[in-house]
């Protein structure tokens, strides 16, 4: 099972255009994926966490997710 991992460059051109710090703070209470570290300076989210959180933000919101 391969995982594709995203970048913050890729969030942004999944219209994903939150700040770092609301994105730690959404990260805490559970309400955005969890990042990873690839190296103490290097952080990625998994591709289908991300899938999973716009589905779902969709869904609720049932509208378009662009300029988060």
């Amino acid at each position: 099972m391969s995982h594709t991992l995203l970048t913050l460059v890729d969030l942004r051109r999944r219209g994903i255009k939150l700040s770092n710090t609301t994105m730690l703070r959404m990260e805490a209470q559970g309400a955005f994926p969890k990042r990873r570290y690839l190296t103490p300076r290097t952080v990625v989210w998994c591709q289908s966490e991300i899938d999973a959180f716009l589905t779902e933000l969709i869904g609720e919101e049932g509208g378009e997710a662009n300029g988060l």
